[in-house]
């Protein structure tokens, strides 16, 4: 959704499901990983859908992996939530995305630094 409202919404959105999800989810699910951190929400402009674009940290694979599934299961639960704190007439449908672009930037600063040494030694 384009536009000053479309922007404002997906903030919005974005600040409200990191909300239900640090406190209301994690109390449902303590196995939850560490840090999952909502980096977009992109709303349709008929707000029928948002796609949700979500980070999830952890070392181990299948808690990062279970914790996705988490969410993915209850967007409905998130969706409920959020219609009680935001004054609009639809709460569009949710749907999660994990979002790799931290991990691919993190795997390029690596990159970057090993090669950075690499020519500090020639």
């Amino acid at each position: 959704m384009k536009g000053v409202r479309g922007e404002r919404l997906s903030s919005q959105f974005r600040e409200e499901i990191s909300r239900v999800i640090a406190t209301q989810l994690r109390n449902r699910y303590p196995e939850l990983s560490a840090i999952i951190s909502i980096t977009e929400v992109d709303v349709a402009p008929d707000l029928k859908s948002a796609k949700v674009y979500s980070s999830i940290y952890d070392t181990d694979e299948e808690k990062k992996k279970r914790s996705f599934e988490i969410l993915a299961e209850n967007a409905g639960f998130i969706r409920h939530e959020l219609s009680k704190v935001l004054h609009i007439r639809t709460v569009p449908e949710l749907r999660f995305i994990v979002d790799g672009s931290m991990e691919y930037g993190m795997k390029i600063d690596s990159i970057l630094s090993k090669l950075e040494k690499s020519g500090e030694d020639d």
